[in-house]
């Protein structure tokens, strides 16, 4: 039971580091969601603005935009994080620069409104990079929070249910050893006592039985001399 809890102790403290560990990432995450969020807020802004110049100075150029281009120039990267033992998805945005896709786009627009679409493009690039870092971000921040839960939950029954139960059953086995002690004790001292009373009561039966023996003898010893002066004393036989 010792083991146990000493077991359930050291579980509850690297259980309750990981806790810390994921709660500062958690905050740190949820921080840089913020700060994405409104910086995400302010490329769309641009980049709606831009699309407006485009198509006011080039006219609709969707269709030529859908013409040109046959394959993704942007593709998303998966990959994992370690953090205290927890996998967090993340997600990274490659782009395949000098591909035939930024060539043809390169060509839209050599008529009219060619720099409109080229800044329309690139404002919308960022948009998309943005896009990708928050959807990691989120990915990670919801991963985190059901971690941080989970560990929580197992922090409060090691610390509320297991080492106390642990704690009371060491305390109950220890009292009625304690109690076994004391009878042990308690027994050990009524035998040594009755041990003694047995011994003290031997030796009194035995002195009195000495003391009996020795005034028999002298009695005896008493009578013989007493009948031995009486034979000494013999008439002389009478000579008729």
């Amino acid at each position: 039971m010792k083991a146990r809890l000493a077991g359930a102790t050291k579980g509850h403290s690297l259980l309750k580091k990981k806790a810390d560990a994921l709660n500062m990432r958690f905050r740190q995450i949820l921080r840089k969601i913020v700060e994405t969020k409104e910086e995400m807020g302010r490329v769309m802004k641009a980049s709606f603005f831009s699309l407006a110049q485009a198509k006011y100075a080039t006219g609709d150029f969707k269709h030529t935009v859908f013409d040109s281009i046959d394959q993704a120039s942007l593709k998303v990267k998966a990959s994992t994080d370690n953090v205290a033992g927890v996998r967090l998805p993340k997600f990274e945005a490659q782009r395949e620069a000098g591909g035939a896709a930024d060539s043809k786009i390169g060509l839209i627009g050599l008529g009219t409104g060619g720099k409109q679409i080229q800044e329309c493009r690139k404002s919308f690039v960022t948009a998309v990079d943005l896009l990708v870092e928050l959807a990691s971000l989120q990915t990670a921040f919801l991963t985190l929070d059901e971690a941080i839960k989970t560990t929580n939950r197992r922090v409060n029954a090691l610390e509320h249910v297991v080492k106390p139960r642990l704690e009371n059953t060491i305390a109950y086995i220890k009292g009625e050893l304690d109690e076994l002690e004391r009878e042990e004790f308690f027994r050990l001292k009524k035998v040594q006592g009755n041990k003694k009373k047995h011994t003290e009561a031997a030796e009194a039966l035995e002195a009195a039985q000495r003391a009996k023996g020795g005034g028999a003898v002298g009695n005896g010893a008493r009578e013989n001399k007493a009948a031995n002066v009486l034979a000494a004393e013999q008439d002389a036989d009478i000579i008729f």
